[in-house]
């Protein structure tokens, strides 16, 4: 515990002398995260409350603490949070029929005997509850995804106030296709890294490749990886839409008033 709370110290002092007052209310909105999500798993043991709505409502909330509270209220900040909730929406449609066709929810036989002990009538849906689990794995990358094209977009229309609404959505893509390679592979390396001892066991229990690749836990890891990159590819010309008609159609009424 001590070693927690020594890192937690140095990370808020790095963030806030390289970031400034907006690295402190960066520190700040990773607790603030902490606590919706501790709120959410309260309130998804409720067997009678839907937990995709219940997810959904969280990751507005985180998505308003992301953007809202650490870069203030502004055009840039206001693009990226319609852009995120109109992806994730999508989002969740697509997962709802992958997770549906791919029967990845509950418990692989890998954790039979650990659960040999304990009931599993619990009262959930385990399949709503990996729809859950894919779509707040995903909602911080498609934040991150939604500010990284809309605040280059706006300072290219301050610099360039001629430019059409043709010339900032192809602008836009342009940076999209920038950080699509990067933000893909961070997810990719983010959960491959965070399973990696999973790799092990499966290589302990002489698994072939068909074995892994058709494993539940498996399955379920890279189905998360996939949809995480397809929110992350899907946001960039929804952002980039969206900011080339709201940005555009601020200016204009700027110039006319």
């Amino acid at each position: 515990m001590n070693i927690i709370i020594v890192l937690a110290i140095i990370l808020a002092i790095c963030m806030l002398i390289i970031g400034g007052k907006k690295g402190l209310r960066s520190f700040i909105a990773l607790f603030l995260n902490f606590i919706v999500v501790i709120v959410l798993l309260f309130f998804m043991n409720v067997p009678q409350l839907n937990p995709i709505l219940l997810t959904f409502i969280a990751c507005i909330v985180v998505s308003i603490i992301n953007l809202f509270y650490i870069n203030e209220v502004n055009p840039m900040t206001k693009i990226a949070f319609v852009s995120t909730l109109a992806t994730t929406g999508f989002l969740v449609v697509l997962i709802w029929l992958f997770t549906k066709s791919s029967l990845i929810q509950g418990f692989g036989e890998e954790e039979t005997e650990e659960l040999s002990m304990m009931s599993l009538h619990i009262g959930l849906d385990f399949q709503q509850i990996v729809i859950s689990v894919i779509i707040m794995s995903t909602i911080g990358a498609i934040t991150d995804a939604a500010i990284a094209i809309a605040s280059p977009m706006r300072e290219m229309l301050t610099l360039h106030p001629e430019a059409t609404r043709k010339q900032l959505f192809d602008f836009g893509m342009h940076i999209g296709r920038d950080i699509i390679g990067t933000s893909a592979n961070t997810l990719f390396f983010a959960f491959f890294g965070s399973y990696l001892a999973l790799l092990i066991w499966f290589n302990d229990l002489s698994y072939s490749l068909g074995e892994i690749v058709n494993s539940k836990i498996f399955s379920s890891e890279l189905i998360t990886i996939c949809c995480a990159g397809i929110g992350v590819t899907l946001v960039i010309p929804i952002t980039a839409f969206i900011a080339s008609y709201f940005l555009k159609d601020t200016k204009e009424e700027t110039h006319l008033s």
